[in-house]
This record gives C-alpha cells, structure tokens and sequence, in this order.
C-alpha cells in the first residue's frame, strides 16, 4: 500500500464507513431490532457521505480563514508593512478575531431590498467553491477525481459565482452595489471565453476531461509544453477572482465596496470567506492542469505535494495583487477580446499541429514541443513590447 493511497479519499471514505458501520451494529441492531433482518449498510452509506462531506466543508473554511493571514502577512511584507500581529504569535489567530466580530455584528438588510435573495446570495457565492474542493485529486485513487467529465462540472460550475454577484447586487436595491455587479457580470463572461479555450488546449494535449486523466498525461508538466495556456489561464484565473488588477467590480473608490456594500454580519462574512475560497480554487485548479497535480517523489505524499504546489501558486498571485495598479475597465475588455483570445486560439492551433507531428508518448517529444512553444511566447511578447513603445513614440513625436 502506498503513502498517496493511505492519506486518500477511499481510505478515509472506508474508514468511517467502517466505524458508522459497526456502531449501528452494537446500537441499532444488537439493542433496538434484535429479532428483524435489518442491514445497516445503506445508513452508514449515507451518514460516511455526510461525515467526507463535513470534512471537506471545514477543510475549505479552515483553508480560507489560513490564506487570510497568508495573504494579509504577505502583502504587507511586499508593502513596507506589518500586517496582522496583535492576536497570537505573527497574528496566527487574527482569523478567529475577525470570525468572533463578524459573529457578533448586528446582521442589517436595507430597507427595499429582496430579503430572500439577499439572504441566499452569500450560500449561492459559496457552494461553487465547497464543490470545487471536493473534485481536486489528493492522490490516484480519488473517486471523484477519476469523475469523466471532471473538468466541464468543474468549469460549469464555478460560473455560478456570476449569477451570486448579480444577484447580491440586484437585490440590495443599491446603484453602487448594481453598478458592482454589472461590472462583474461582463467581466467573468469575458474571461470565461480565453480560459476555457486555454483549459481546451490542455484537453486536447491529455486526451481526458477528468482530472486524474490530465495528471496522469503530465509526464511532463504542461507549463512546459503549454506555456502559452498557462499564461492566459493564470490572467483569466486572476480576472475570475476579481483581484487586483481587476477589482474593478469592488472598487473602493469607485463603489464604495461593490456589490457587496449593503452587507453586513455573517452574510458579509460568508461573501469574505468564498472570496478567499477562490484564490485557492483556481491555484488547484492550476496545479492540476498545468503543474502535474500530485505527481511528485515517491516519499511525498501526494496530498502533501499538491498543497505545496498551491502554495506557490497562490504566492505567485499575491505578488501580482501587490505590485500591479487596477486597470480601467476598457483596459480590461480589450486585454481579453484583442490579446487573450488570439493567444488562446493560437495555442489551440500549436498543439493540434505539433501532435500530427510529434509522437506525444515520447518525452522528447514533448520537450521539442517544449522549446516551440515557449520561443513562441516569448517571440509574442517580444513583438507586443516593441510595439508599445514605437507607438509610445510616435504619439510623443505627434504632439
């Protein structure tokens, strides 16, 4: 028995099951039915799904409440600042601090607003990022990894935190709040486009829509022979996140707060914590389909090798949230229609062409198409810096 195989999801499925199991035998059957034919196996079928499905519920928000201070200690280390330190050592119980307040806040809904979809709005914002979680593969063996259309579930389903932002905005029946959400509503339909024509070219290159399938095909990590996919996926990733710089749907300056300025108490908490759901989704996400997921040494669990590939990821975006000033909202639209969609397009062609070339099997293979298509960014970026700054110029020499 492997390492990847005693920390996954059917050990641990078994493993309640078992215990739930035994105890409605010595409870239910020995005490309550002790002379009916009555098979337990069918409860603790259901109360072992409940128990994976708890774990996985307090995993996501123990994960966000950690990446808050991750994020807050980072980015006042990229600012010159202290970042949380008052509550525990290095402010490690900062998030317990700021859960008790938002607890014990007085839960206000204005007056005109639609009480019932202002209320299921933070619930709506927050399940795509509880089943996302569930579909990310710690190890081989996971069963909703192996799931074969993985990735379309997974990709349909995010797009629910579209129709959460629009609905909290609607229904708080504020302009600044509607504002955000209109806001939201062309941006993540925009970006959806380029990414999943870049998650189509990985796709293409595995030849599986499950995510175990995509793993198990990353002989080579697809960084290396998408490059091109993997630089479109992490901007449309960051724009789905609505993190600098595009927050333009928050917006302090602009909005006040964005679709969520009416909120307040534990809705506004739970919109908080599904916004810091969503930097570590989508940094799974990435390693998934780009890093090669839980493929790592032998003697590193794989749960414990894709968290730390998370980790990177998520390093990678708060560096970008740090430094990057907010575009505005036409320098968002044309970076998505005019440069990340022919990029994506373009790497759909590359990869299609390269595989009735090469034999992908081989790895050398994959290593030419490796340098191909890296040249090829780099030859794009290239050609587009030049081209900014000649007409940079040619402004300057006009006026």
């Amino acid at each position: 028995m492997t390492q990847d195989y005693i920390f996954g999801f059917n050990t641990l499925y078994n493993f309640f099951f078992e215990i739930i199991t035994n105890t409605i035998n010595s409870t239910i059957v020995s005490w309550i039915l002790p002379n009916f034919s009555f098979n337990p196996g069918w409860i603790a079928y259901i109360l072992s799904a409940l128990t994976i499905s708890f774990l996985i519920f307090n995993a996501a928000l123990m994960g966000a409440a950690v990446y808050t201070w991750f994020e807050r200690r980072i980015m006042a280390k990229f600012q010159g600042r202290y970042g949380p330190n008052r509550w525990g050592p290095f402010g490690l119980l900062q998030p317990i601090a700021d859960g008790i307040k938002s607890i014990t806040k007085e839960d206000i809904i204005p007056t005109g607003a639609d009480r019932v979809v202002f209320t299921i709005a933070p619930i709506v914002m927050m399940i795509p990022g509880l089943l996302v979680f569930a579909f990310i593969p710690g190890h081989i063996n996971s069963m909703l990894g192996k799931i074969n259309v993985g990735i379309a579930f997974v990709f349909g389903v995010t797009g629910m935190n579209t129709i959460a932002v629009i609905m909290a905005g609607w229904a708080s029946r504020n302009k600044y709040a509607m504002f955000g959400a209109m806001r939201s509503a062309a941006m993540l339909i925009t970006y959806e486009v380029p990414m999943a024509l870049a998650i189509a070219g990985v796709i293409l290159l595995s030849g599986s829509m499950s995510f175990n399938g995509i793993i198990e095909a990353q002989k080579i990590p697809f960084i290396v022979t998408q490059p091109i996919a993997f630089l479109v996926y992490m901007i449309c990733a960051t724009a789905e996140m609505s993190r600098a710089p595009f927050d333009m749907i928050e917006a302090e300056s602009e909005l006040g707060g964005g679709y969520h300025t009416e909120y307040s108490g534990m809705k506004f908490a739970i919109l908080q914590i599904s916004e810091f759901m969503a930097p570590i989704v989508q940094s799974a996400l990435c390693v998934v389909l780009f890093l090669g997921g839980f493929n790592g040494p032998d003697f590193i669990p794989g749960i414990l090798w894709i968290s730390l590939k998370i980790v990177l990821v998520l390093f990678i975006l708060l560096w970008t949230r740090s430094t990057w000033p907010r575009l505005r909202v036409d320098q968002i639209m044309e970076l998505a229609w005019k440069y990340l969609l022919p990029l994506a397009l373009l790497n759909i062609l590359l990869i299609a062409t390269e595989m009735t070339i090469f034999d992908i099997t081989q790895s050398t293979s994959l290593w030419i198409m490796g340098i191909i298509n890296w040249a090829t960014i780099l030859f794009i970026l290239a050609f587009l810096s030049l081209f900014k700054n000649f007409n940079k110029k040619t402004v300057q020499q006009k006026y």
